[in-house]
């Protein structure tokens, strides 16, 4: 504020000189205010603007050419050493007095709050239902907007970029829209936080600026992954996703908002891992007990989907019951599993125990199926997608769509899906964590003409294709989708994907994955948004 303040003076006076330059500078420490939960911090806090502002005054001085300072200190900063979440911000500020709020709140994940925190969020959220959802720099946000409504304070926090991803995007902004009907006027897009401390955390962060009011001059500032550069667009609106467009969510839903096949998860285990084999333990047990050999199946997780990992599972549903019964080593292990369930705490778990030679969650489809797996890392530009086999079992980390063509295929792998994948959908750690509800369910599908169709048909199996050779000759997903080893003949035939899937879409090219997202949020909106009443006709005169 000071430095801003010493540009502005230069701007009004140049160089010529000042007859008092004890009257240009108008602010001072004591127009600020803070409150810090820790009692050294907040000591240090008082230090350190008092230095800050001996060095601005150096700077105003070299800048008229007249020595400037204010001792002795008479004037300090307020800062209240207490929890900003439980104290009454007007009793620090009156907001009538207030113009800006600034903060950087805890970096604190809904699973890693202690008993304290969760109270913290349970005094400020504690009106929303799912409030256990959020992570603990939403507190802030909330008693932000409580702070500023009917004013025009603007805020601006540094907060993890958790809080545009995922289930968090509905739960928090929905409220702030709906009853605070608060405005972003700015956001820094995801980009790594650096910091000097020792121990730093490794976060991604962004940066969102708003007040309960609306305004013009809005701006998106985007960050080039690993280029450190910045580009800054104008924006007429900016959504909870950071992106140019209007104030809409992306909430679960049961079912598709487009026209295609329901996507279903995979079969949950629920067996204390007796029902899962490794290699040996499957050759083990077929050598010991042949009939066997026609009910155990391949399983696969994303682990061992994108891995190319090896893991088998029993799939006792159609067996006859002599089996299970005189086969010592599938008795014991059908056994272990009754044992297991019945001392669960959850009821759905112990009622499985009567059926313990089934999977708890049985969702095996009939036909093949496209898998798409739940967890994926952030470092891959596609997440690795594929057919498998019916006789395939695919675990609760799979997702599956029965029936997919090479037309589904292609939709899902390319850059559009991608664009609103990442966007869209949560976290785990910072891998992409796929959610059917929140990403392919509310995925606006293009409506191509049939030639374009068959465009991205051909370009899908030439994905395929240029898969073949690599995975037959040992490789796995996760070295073809590598971002440095991905081979060149597999990046082009995505490249070729990616821009059939766009012509679907419209004509001209996507020049970024901002540009995809934002149209792809008009369609969302136009999907979603609810249909207007027929206008009644007026009866003519006779």
């Amino acid at each position: 504020m000071r430095q801003l303040e010493i540009d502005l003076l230069k701007e009004l006076y140049g160089t010529q000189r000042v007859l008092d330059i004890h009257q240009l500078s108008k602010i001072d420490v004591d127009a600020f205010y803070g409150i810090e939960v820790e009692e050294w911090p907040s000591r240090i806090a008082e230090v350190a603007m008092w230095l800050m502002d001996h060095q601005m005054n150096i700077r105003l001085s070299e800048a008229f050419g007249e020595y400037y300072q204010r001792l002795p200190l008479r004037k300090a900063p307020t800062i209240v050493n207490t929890n900003a979440l439980t104290k009454d911000w007007e009793s620090v500020i009156a907001k009538r007095d207030c113009s800006f709020i600034l903060g950087n709140p805890p970096f604190v994940g809904k699973t890693y709050m202690t008993e304290a925190q969760k109270a913290d969020m349970q005094h400020v959220c504690g009106q929303l239902k799912a409030y256990g959802l959020l992570d603990y720099v939403s507190a802030w946000y909330f008693k932000a907007a409580q702070y500023i409504a009917g004013t025009e304070i603007r805020v601006g926090f540094v907060s993890t970029n958790s809080i545009t991803q995922g289930e968090q995007v509905g739960l928090l902004w929905n409220e702030l829209f709906s009853k605070f009907h608060i405005k972003i006027f700015f956001a820094h897009r995801t980009f790594p936080w650096s910091s000097e401390a020792r121990g730093k955390a490794h976060v991604h962060v962004v940066i969102i600026g708003f007040a309960a009011f609306d305004g013009t001059n809005k701006r998106i500032y985007d960050y080039q992954h690993g280029e450190g550069k910045v580009t800054v667009t104008a924006a007429t609106n900016i959504n909870p996703y950071l992106v140019e467009g209007s104030d809409v969510v992306v909430l679960s839903r049961a079912t598709p908002i487009s026209d295609v096949h329901a996507i279903v998860n995979g079969s949950k285990q629920v067996d204390g891992g007796f029902l899962t084999l490794s290699r040996e333990e499957k050759d083990h047990l077929i050598k010991a007990c042949p009939q066997s050999a026609p009910y155990i199946r391949p399983f696969v997780g994303s682990e061992e989907f994108i891995n190319g990992q090896e893991r088998w599972c029993l799939w006792l549903i159609d067996a006859p019951p002599e089996l299970i019964r005189t086969c010592e080593e599938i008795r014991t292990r059908v056994e272990n599993v009754k044992k297991f369930r019945l001392s669960s705490k959850k009821e759905q778990t112990r009622a499985s125990a009567s059926t313990p030679y089934r999977f708890g969650e049985v969702r095996q489809v009939s036909s093949d199926y496209l898998a798409i797996p739940e967890v994926s890392s952030e470092r891959r530009r596609y997440v690795p997608i594929g057919f498998l086999s019916k006789t395939t079992v695919p675990s609760n980390k799979i997702q599956m769509v029965p029936e997919a063509t090479l037309f589904h295929f292609g939709v899902l792998c390319s850059e559009m899906h991608m664009a609103w994948m990442r966007l869209v959908t949560g976290r785990l750690k910072s891998d992409y964590s796929y959610s059917n509800k929140l990403v392919y369910n509310n995925f606006p599908w293009p409506t191509p003409e049939d030639k374009q169709k068959k465009r991205v048909e051909e370009c899908a199996r030439g994905v395929l294709d240029a898969r073949k050779p690599y995975l037959e000759g040992g490789s796995t997903l996760a070295d073809l989708y590598d971002q440095i080893a991905m081979p060149a003949p597999l990046a082009k035939a995505h490249q070729a994907l990616d821009r059939a899937v766009e012509k679907c879409y419209r004509s001209e090219a996507f020049a970024s994955d901002r540009q995809r997202v934002e149209f792809l949020f008009q369609r969302y909106q136009a999907l979603t948004a609810p249909l207007l009443p027929a206008a009644k006709k007026g009866r003519k005169g006779k």
